[in-house]
């Protein structure tokens, strides 16, 4: 459950899939769907080519977990895409949830599955497509030059 109200923003797209996911999501994992809905219902809507740069579908993430200060790196995927040893997160998942639409920056009160309430601040957003460039670019940077740690 989202425990912040910041400001998100989505593709119309994103909007679409993400809003029949919630409703399918229903009969199996009724209160996940029903975070997912209540992101849906506030989220702004625009064109995909207006979006600039936010977490969506797909999107490559690097966020710190302000509550203990760790770093991860996720991609942002549907429920039948997730691995999280290959750091594919499900849109599904509380972190999921509370990633989705915000913009480098912002940060986000979330609720994890044991109710322990957390805050995470997205650091870096790459899309997909960048996302491998990105990371590609960083793995073979030249000596002295520090790729982002996880």
């Amino acid at each position: 459950m989202s425990v912040n109200r910041t400001s998100i923003v989505l593709s119309a797209e994103d909007h679409e899939r993400l809003s029949k996911l919630a409703r399918v999501a229903m009969n199996s994992v009724p209160e996940r769907a029903e975070d997912l809905a209540a992101e849906l219902e506030r989220a702004q809507v625009l064109a995909s080519g207006r979006l600039g740069e936010v977490v969506r579908m797909g999107s490559h993430v690097v966020f710190r977990d302000d509550t203990t200060g760790r770093v991860r790196q996720v991609t942002l995927v549907y429920p039948e895409q997730a691995d999280i040893s290959k750091g594919r997160v499900s849109v599904l998942t509380p972190v999921g949830t509370a990633l989705v639409g915000l913009r480098t920056g912002l940060s986000i009160g979330w609720q994890t599955r044991s109710g322990e309430n957390r805050r995470l601040t997205v650091l870096e957003i790459l899309q997909p497509g960048d996302a491998e460039a990105g990371l590609a670019a960083r793995t073979s940077a030249p000596s002295g030059a520090r790729p982002t740690s996880s």
